[in-house]
């Protein structure tokens, strides 16, 4: 006997079993029904279940998918979205738009306020939008990596209040929730259409916060610090209030003393940076983030602090709990006067930033190098220590390579190249956003600003046309413009930077099937003239919409504090270098451009930056980011279990992917992200790989990571 989900007994029927495989298998190629239940190798024992019996067809075929039979992702999707439906629907037909809400509403998973700004009328409406057979796109890591992480549930019970297209419909509604009536349902279909055709990539926050009642949708902050007790205890207050917004934390200690520093005239001998660091470790991993995971965080020190010696060993496997702070990562503000002296082996003095405020304050402009040097010979200035340049790269490469999260921030190409017109000293979780922040003097601070990463992709596999990407964009920027009035903030700090400086991290995803499809290698000049005409379209469009914008809402408060206000572009401040590599000229009417947003402002400080895509892309069957895969199929694991992800384009164009471990170095890498890095007005969250085959006794030699290091400097890369 069978239990059916309504608690009836029937007996088994293996025909019930064949009609399902049946259903799954129909008009999908190269699968086979008598595989899905030879592999299932199904124990039917007295009151089985029928659900039980499903999980194991859908196991059974999610084990089939391989390189050779890739088809077998959408069966296990197909039976997947079967149970999903059952599950919600409470059949085969979908409820009606209004009375899910009701439901969601009446379960406290909903924010109620949907039924105060929309009527029943365009509830109805709405719902007409909804193309349910979109469901069946997904792959089956898509389908269940939204089952899993972001579709709205009661992680208690497991009980999912929603499918996919609901999900997508009442992300787009509550979105547009406060656009002008005569256009807002037009919006709200224009973008559903984007997402649910994958055409754009919604971070973590987003894709699991809009329509709930929980509204923190950034996906990182960026907390300066201060070198006083009230900012280092404000901070780590903020940090862990952000950790529980589910904001990924990046943190600047490099105004903090060293250890051994006088505090109140000697009366205390400071500590150093690193218990404060243990404060934010812990902070940072006390909270859950919607329920699967830990908060993350990346501390960001200059390389001329007193301590950056220590610092940069902290994540390592030697040492005790005691003198390590394993579980934050580190990213490392790098400038050309330190990499002159690597060249030219020379030592660097380090100090403690209290004693030399002038030196922080040059940190990152023009004035640095000679006021470094003017400190070097200040014979007044206590707490300092010489070390050997190289030593220290040295160092700082060795951990790079051991633990793969010592990050490096070009702050002065950071000064140089972002629209910022304010110092910028640090970067985010993944270093991709570069943001100025004012530290907290207490957490209600009310003049501070916590930098906010308010951030989307665009699929670059997904695109058309340069019109459709022109639309794509526009829609992307006005959904996350939206996005910043609708979220909360977690102190008034978060609010300033966000509403003031509007700033919005747009990137791209899907590089590496954009150009398996194009039958482009990532080091190829066809790769390169590819990038480099899509980043031109892609700033170019990000920009006309924040200036109709503009025209719109007005330009955003702090704008004069960006290059932009005075006609600056990113064009105008890559390095050259990037131009021996690229030799197209550029396409489109920039200088009518220059003259729009000088004219009437942009409503963005910022507008692009390429983050990793990693678990978003998944839902979208999409390579991460920008990164190069490294193979045609990986296992992404998390707590809910192991996902077997395919690249796209499998028996189509997948001998064109290049491998991340087969390249013979990272100069083809590097020189893409220049291209790239040449348009956009942030940063790039960038990877290099090392296969230590390709070296002597298997061990990669310093000299190499250092070089190549050295040359993205050259090219550009912040």
């Amino acid at each position: 006997m069978v239990k059916k989900r309504d608690g009836e007994l029937e007996k088994f029927n293996i025909d019930k079993i064949h009609k399902v495989i049946n259903w799954a298998i129909d008009s999908i190629s190269e699968v086979s029904l008598s595989e899905i239940e030879i592999n299932a190798k199904l124990n039917i024992i007295e009151n089985i279940s029928t659900r039980e019996i499903h999980q194991v067809l859908i196991e059974s075929a999610a084990n089939l998918i391989s390189i050779d039979k890739p088809n077998y992702q959408f069966v296990a999707s197909r039976l997947l979205n079967y149970q999903l439906r059952k599950d919600v629907w409470g059949g085969k037909h979908a409820p009606r738009l209004i009375d899910v809400i009701y439901h969601g509403i009446r379960n406290k998973v909903y924010d109620d306020q949907i039924l105060t700004k929309y009527s029943e009328d365009e509830i109805n409406k709405i719902g007409e939008f909804i193309d349910h057979d979109r469901d069946f796109n997904f792959t089956y890591a898509g389908i269940k990596q939204l089952c899993d992480k972001y579709l709205i549930k009661n992680r208690i019970t497991n009980k999912i209040f929603e499918t996919p297209q609901f999900a997508y419909i009442l992300i787009s509604a509550y979105a547009f929730i406060n656009y002008p009536e005569e256009n807002r349902l037009e919006y709200v279909r224009r973008f559903y259409n984007a997402i649910s055709r994958h055409k754009i990539n919604l971070p973590t926050p987003i894709m699991a916060g809009v329509r709930t009642n929980s509204k923190s949708y950034a996906s990182c902050c960026l907390i300066g610090v201060d070198d006083n007790k009230e900012s280092i205890t404000a901070s780590g207050t903020a940090v862990s209030i952000a950790t529980a917004s589910r904001c990924g934390i990046g943190i600047d200690i490099s105004k903090i003393r060293a250890i051994g520093s006088s505090v109140n005239n000697g009366e205390v001998v400071h500590t150093g940076v690193i218990p404060f660091l243990k404060i934010f470790e812990a902070s940072v991993k006390a909270w859950q983030q919607n329920g699967l995971r830990g908060g993350s965080a990346t501390t960001n020190i200059q390389w001329w602090h007193y301590e950056i010696d220590d610092v940069v060993v902290l994540k390592n496997n030697a040492g005790t709990d005691d003198n390590r702070v394993r579980k934050l990562d580190y990213t490392v503000g790098m400038s050309k006067l330190f990499y002159d002296r690597v060249i030219k082996n020379e030592n660097v003095t380090l100090f403690s930033p209290h004693e030399v405020p002038h030196l922080y304050d040059a940190w990152g402009t023009s004035k640095f190098n000679k006021i470094y040097e003017e400190c070097e010979e200040d014979r007044k200035i206590k707490i300092k220590k010489k070390i050997s340049a190289r030593k220290l790269f040295s160092l700082i490469v060795k951990e790079r390579v051991e633990t793969g999260r010592i990050y490096i921030l070009n702050v002065d190409t950071a000064n140089e190249h972002t629209s910022w017109q304010d110092k910028v000293t640090m970067s985010n979780l993944c270093t991709e956003v570069i943001h100025p922040t004012i530290p907290l003097k207490d957490y209600h601070d009310h003049e501070a600003e916590i930098g906010m990463c308010i951030l989307s992709a665009i699929n670059m596999l997904e695109i058309k046309d340069w019109k459709d990407l022109e639309k794509t964009t526009d829609l992307a920027v006005r959904f996350l413009e939206e996005i910043i009035d609708i979220q909360t903030y977690f102190n008034k700090a978060a609010e300033n930077f966000a509403k003031k400086r509007r700033s919005l991290g747009i990137g791209i995803t899907n590089l590496a099937a954009f150009l398996a499809k194009n039958n482009a290698s990532y080091s190829s000049k066809q790769a390169l003239n590819l990038v480099d005409e899509y980043m031109e379209h892609f700033q170019y469009y990000l920009l006309l919409s924040s200036v109709n914008l503009s025209r719109e809402k007005g330009k955003c408060e702090k704008f004069d504090r960006t290059k932009y206000s005075k006609g600056i572009l990113p064009i105008d401040t890559y390095k050259k270098k990037v131009d021996e590599i690229v030799k197209r000229k550029l396409s489109l009417d920039w200088e009518h451009l220059r003259d729009e947003i000088k004219k009437h402002g942009l409503r963005h400080s910022t507008l692009s930056c390429c983050m990793p895509c990693e678990s978003s892309s998944v839902i979208q069957s999409s390579t991460n980011g920008i990164e190069p895969v490294r193979s045609l199929i990986t296992f992404k694991t998390s707590k809910m279990g192991k996902l077997p992800v395919l690249v796209p384009g499998v028996g189509k164009y997948h001998e064109n992917y290049e491998f991340a471990f087969d390249f013979e170095d990272n100069v083809g890498i590097i020189n893409l992200n220049a291209v790239i890095q040449k348009y956009i007005d942030m940063a790039i969250s960038t990877n290099i790989y090392y296969n230590y085959n390709h070296y002597q006794s298997n061990v990669l030699p310093d000299s190499k990571v250092m070089k190549e290091i050295m040359y993205a400097y050259s090219m550009g890369l912040i």
